[in-house]
């Protein structure tokens, strides 16, 4: 790793990428800062010593919602539109066809995903500044407008940043972002796991205890976000013209955790829904009903678990076109050994990634729970970690130092050809 390192410093081409990538987290950082005008932020900032939920988000944001900056909603609104625009690739016809156009398709997609993020991110802004009314110093309609408005620029200017990371930098620009986010959390939950020690809050065997959890925790998501299933595939030799193509094998590598991090947005957003709802109604039995789904709860944790486990299977289904993969093998003369091309081949490879797609889901599950009872194995209480922002930050950082490695690789390559 340290010989990689070396590397980038020395290539001009990666350096410039990285110190780009790193003066946009530099304003990604001083953004969070920025309050949003006419609000009280200390109204705001004891909503988030009252639950896990609020501070997750808040941890997303790099600390911008609890302070409610000019990010205060970050690159949310963006990781939904891209969401609805994948599932519509899928549903409506014409963006299917763009899809299959390459760089010009991609480019509509993108824009219109765009498009997307303003319009969903402004009606967002809109409940935020209706369900945070308390905090803003002169309630009216002039001034709801004013901090949806300025929340809807804060985050449009972040999509923004991270296309110039994605074009300029190194690696995703908005998932760079999200990293930055959470990772900014880690200084201040190292500082309080000190403070406990401290004062004698937790023991020394307390925090050994969760060091260790995290660690296999770590482990344990590096393993599957690289676990793979890999299908053989021979490709039949062919003539065309005087040349002969084809002849070699190669292999599908199905990956165990094909859906990455989404399905546990979804099962979050879920049973987000009737807690949100439950603010704004002052009925006693509703309150009740947003009691069983309280973040942490048996009902909740069960239901979350369940749910992640649902919409792992129905994105994978949705995102992945087992007769397109198997109609497309046929037409270039491969086959699975032992298999028959067609609709045999199309059933195997349902039938493995169904199995494949089931430890993919109880590995999200796992993940997404073990927060809750990280807490009461160690008596760590006010420090997250685990479930999505662990995923988060193993995915980010093993496909920026992928492509890192690629940069280094073609540079080398290029270097030996002069």
């Amino acid at each position: 790793m340290l010989a990689g390192l070396s590397n980038v410093l020395k290539i001009t081409e990666l350096r410039q990428k990285v110190v780009f990538t790193l003066i946009m987290f530099l304003v990604f950082r001083l953004g969070t800062h920025i309050p949003v005008p006419g609000v009280n932020a200390s109204v705001i900032e004891q909503l988030f010593t009252q639950g896990n939920l609020f501070g997750l988000l808040d941890m997303f944001s790099g600390g911008a919602l609890s302070k409610f900056s000019i990010f205060a909603m970050s690159i949310t609104p963006y990781i939904n539109a891209s969401i609805i625009m994948q599932l519509l690739t899928v549903v409506v016809p014409k963006f299917e066809q763009w899809s299959k156009e390459g760089d010009e398709g991609r480019k509509k997609i993108t824009q219109i995903t765009r498009y997307g993020t303003v319009v969903l991110g402004f009606i967002q802004a809109i409940g935020m500044a209706f369900g945070l009314k308390v905090a803003i110093i002169n309630p009216g309609v002039g001034s709801i407008l004013l901090v949806a408005i300025t929340l809807t620029a804060g985050t449009t200017f972040l999509m923004w940043v991270g296309e110039q990371i994605t074009d300029k930098g190194i690696g995703n620009g908005i998932s760079l972002i999200i990293f930055a986010g959470i990772v900014s959390s880690l200084p201040g939950g190292i500082y309080t796991m000190f403070e406990y020690l401290s004062a004698g809050t937790i023991s020394i065997f307390s925090l050994l205890l969760f060091l260790i959890i995290g660690l296999a925790m770590i482990v344990f998501v590096i393993a599957i976000q690289q676990g793979q299933r890999r299908i053989p595939v021979q490709y039949a030799k062919r003539v065309v013209g005087r040349k002969m193509y084809g002849g070699h094998s190669t292999h599908i590598p199905l990956k165990v955790n094909q859906a990455g991090v989404i399905p546990i947005i979804f099962a979050s957003s879920v049973l987000m829904f009737p807690v949100t709802i439950a603010q704004f109604i002052n009925v006693p039995w509703v309150k009740t009903v947003a009691e069983w789904f309280a973040w942490g709860t048996p009902i909740q944790t069960v239901l979350y678990a369940l749910l992640i486990v649902f919409f792992t299977y129905f994105y994978t289904a949705v995102t992945v076109n087992i007769s397109d993969m198997a109609e497309n093998m046929k037409k270039h003369g491969g086959f699975i050994p032992g298999i028959r091309p067609g609709k045999p081949t199309a059933d195997y490879l349902d039938r493995i990634m169904t199995r494949i797609t089931l430890a993919g889901s109880i590995f999200l599950a796992i993940i997404a729970i073990l927060p809750n009872f990280i807490g009461a194995i160690t008596n760590i209480q006010g420090v997250y970690f685990g479930g999505t922002a662990l995923l988060i930050v193993v995915g980010v950082a093993l496909d920026t130092m992928k492509q890192i490695e690629a940069l280094v690789l073609m540079r080398h390559y290029q270097g030996f050809m002069k």
